[in-house]
């Protein structure tokens, strides 16, 4: 299964987001540390949860990042990260 689905299936079920967009930057990433031939190395997230609100930009990030220990420790070698809440998105 492609890291993205799990990331995206993963995020959805424990996050329920309003928005969610992966994105693989890989390809801008070949032959830098951490990258594989196969891709789905390196990964921008967006997602826009009401699981955020009241949470400090570290408590997002290390919420997802929980999350996504799994394919981290696998494939994924770089996240970048943007976790907002609904109000913040509009």
């Amino acid at each position: 299964m492609e890291y993205a689905t799990r990331m995206r299936r993963k995020l959805t079920d424990a996050l329920a987001p309003e928005r969610l967009d992966i994105q693989d930057d890989s390809g801008r990433h070949a032959g830098h540390g951490g990258a594989h031939p196969e891709g789905e190395t390196h990964f921008h997230v967006t997602i826009v949860s009401a699981a955020f609100a009241g949470k400090s930009r570290v408590e997002r990030q290390r919420l997802v990042y929980d999350l996504l220990a799994q394919e981290m420790a696998e494939r994924v070698h770089a996240l970048g990260l943007t976790t907002l809440a609904p109000e913040e998105a509009r």
